[in-house]
């Protein structure tokens, strides 16, 4: 393709209102699937409960067998979906996307999933995670006369696979980009009449199969299945990419699987839907685990516990039940305040703290507290719950972390790599005691997080603990970030 690839590679950008005023959440998901009368229909539930995997954007596309559809909007599934806009997607197979901003600007353009026009036929891209050679990659094919519509690294697969010149069609044209854009990832592809899904070497991201009557569905949690009424078959396993046509699947290892595998503990510690299961791991029961471990390696004396709402919920529990300490509410959550920590302006998370969360005087005063959190990252949140609960009377604030010191960026797929945003960088727990206002704090240890989160029933599984040893499975550019893909470079 050379120097033309414009004219090969549109991307089909709709005229979509954007919705003001949405926070969003966390990394994305992806949902699709294969053989369904109502697939659209169905993918617009499947992302209703990813939703909190991503709150800047939704999409959809659908293939009629001959063509594809899209819809996508900025905003949450119920603003940028309507009746009319399900009723128009009409076709068997769909690809669905929820987004938060993770590489680009939250913009329409950005939005997923991406489709592009080849001479393969339409692509429907949706994907979750980074790719962490994007940006080298990019600059290549720019030199070589390549035009980007987007700043997303997911039109940098979509420019490689369109520009495949090998046989083997869309299957091995999307394994032989993958070998140049490493990174952590789970990708959910449509074509006019296949559906493919493929997860990165090391298994950081999820990506699990479901089957409702004879559809085939795929989904980034179990949680999505649930809700849709189908059932779990399996994870898709790192490195492997499966294809469903004509009703049936094939699998093939398309990418040397690593050994252990690394799915990211960030999942079981933040992201992931309590009643989600990962790599065979319940999460609510390995986030109660953590609340145990926490009391084990920290007791305390105290009259109650509470954990933040709602990703810590299931650890305080855990810990009250380990410890004997009553567990209370002791934080009443305006659910319709978005997670905070990774909204993109400091000036949002600061507002919305203020308004997020509301002290029980009730429960509170003259009481010695141990406050469950999941994690600190930029320490803002936490530190005004600790003021507020001391406001309602609290005697003492002792704070429990149920993960380790988050200290390193991740550059698969969570937006915290500018590493001078993290508290814990640079400082030692006193300090970060001493600046948040607890009366005591003990973060789990990385043993402790490994105890409980342990996936026994995957022999050879490990997980990804970069943001908290700086240990990353695949190598990165620190220095790369969110919007590396949006600096511009000029010609001499």
């Amino acid at each position: 393709m050379g120097g033309r690839i414009a004219p090969d590679l549109r991307l089909a950008v709709g005229a979509f209102r954007p919705v003001p005023g949405k926070g969003p959440r966390d990394e994305c998901g992806v949902f699709g699937v294969y053989g369904h009368p109502e697939a659209a229909r169905l993918t617009y539930y499947g992302l209703y409960a990813l939703q909190h995997r991503g709150e800047e954007s939704a999409g959809i596309a659908v293939s009629t067998g001959d063509r594809l559809l899209s819809h996508r909007g900025m905003g949450l599934v119920t603003d940028v979906f309507r009746d009319e806009d399900l009723a128009r997607l009409q076709g068997p197979h769909a690809v669905g996307h929820v987004r938060y901003s993770t590489t680009g600007s939250s913009t329409l353009a950005n939005a997923q999933p991406i489709v592009v026009e080849t001479r393969r036929g339409s692509l429907a891209v949706a994907h979750n995670g980074n790719f962490v050679t994007a940006r080298a990659v990019r600059a290549r094919l720019e030199d070589e006369g390549a035009i980007f519509s987007t700043t997303s690294d997911t039109e940098v697969l979509a420019h490689l696979i369109a520009r495949h010149r090998g046989g083997g069609g869309i299957e091995e044209a999307l394994v032989v980009a993958l070998q140049e854009l490493t990174g952590g990832y789970a990708l959910v592809l449509l074509t006019e009449d296949r559906l493919l899904a493929v997860r990165d070497p090391h298994g950081i991201r999820p990506l699990s199969l479901g089957r409702l009557g004879d559809a085939w569905l795929v989904a980034s949690e179990t949680c999505a299945f649930d809700t849709v009424g189908a059932e779990f078959v399996r994870d898709v396993a790192p490195g492997e990419l499966v294809m469903i046509r004509d009703g049936h699947l094939r699998s093939r290892q398309a990418l040397p699987a690593a050994s252990p595998s690394r799915i990211c503990v960030f999942e079981y510690v933040y992201f992931a839907r309590p009643d989600s299961n990962l790599q065979g791991r319940n999460v609510h029961a390995a986030r109660k685990e953590m609340g145990r471990e926490l009391w084990r390696e920290a007791p305390v004396e105290a009259d109650l516990v509470i954990g933040v709402p709602d990703s810590s919920i299931s650890a305080a529990t855990g810990f009250a039940e380990a410890s004997g300490i009553p567990y209370e509410m002791g934080l009443i959550k305006n659910r319709y305040i978005g997670r905070t920590f990774i909204q993109p302006q400091q000036g949002l998370r600061a507002q919305g703290v203020k308004i997020k969360h509301n002290p029980l005087r009730l429960i509170l005063e003259g009481k010695r507290v141990v406050l469950v959190d999941d994690s600190i990252v930029r320490g803002t949140t936490i530190r005004h719950l600790i003021s507020l609960l001391r406001e309602a009377g609290a005697r003492e604030v002792h704070l429990r972390i149920a993960s380790p010191p988050y200290r390193f960026g991740c550059h698969y797929g969570i937006d915290t790599a500018d590493i001078r945003d993290l508290v814990a960088r640079g400082r030692d727990v006193e300090a970060i005691r001493e600046a948040v206002g607890a009366d005591s704090l003990h973060y789990l240890s990385v043993e402790g997080l490994a105890r409980a989160v342990g996936t026994a029933g995957y022999p050879g599984s490990g997980f990804c603990m970069a943001c908290f040893t700086g240990e990353y499975p695949v190598p990165v550019d620190e220095k790369a970030g969110k919007f590396a893909l949006e600096a511009r470079r000029h010609a001499p």
